[in-house]
């Protein structure tokens, strides 16, 4: 199954791993936006206002080209600041796309329990409660 891989970018460090896992049971994976430059919106910030709303605009954009020749979606959601099962807004905006273009969505972790969590259930995901061997 060809995967695209989302979550929050201070969850990249985490990926590594599960790529080799599902790697080895003969996936193909996507990596998310910046995956090699993590920091990099940050950086964007850091120029003006104006330069990065223009990046942040076109990551939202590559979006759709990431996620369209794939299967599925894996969300990595882990424990973000305290917040158990953290899925952020960009996060939720490509879990959305996947929905959207008839993926199959997958979490890592459960729903987490917050603003987004009626929406996030009505996306139908598979939870994966941390194994990986359900894909």
């Amino acid at each position: 199954m060809k995967i695209f891989i989302a979550c929050s970018k201070h969850f990249y460090h985490q990926i590594p791993t599960i790529k080799d896992v599902l790697e080895k049971r003969g996936h193909i994976l996507a990596m998310p936006n910046s995956y090699d430059q993590p920091m990099k919106e940050e950086e964007m910030k850091l120029l003006s206002p104006e330069e990065h709303i223009k990046w942040k605009g076109e990551m939202l954009r590559k979006d759709k080209e990431n996620i369209e020749p794939n299967d599925a979606i894996l969300i990595l959601n882990y424990e973000k600041k305290g917040q158990p099962n953290y899925v952020g807004g960009a996060t939720f905006l490509e879990m959305f796309r996947a929905w959207e273009m008839g993926k199959k969505l997958f979490l890592l972790n459960p729903i987490p329990d917050n603003l987004l969590k009626d929406e996030i259930i009505g996306f139908n995901p598979v939870i994966l409660n941390g194994n990986l061997e359900l894909i």
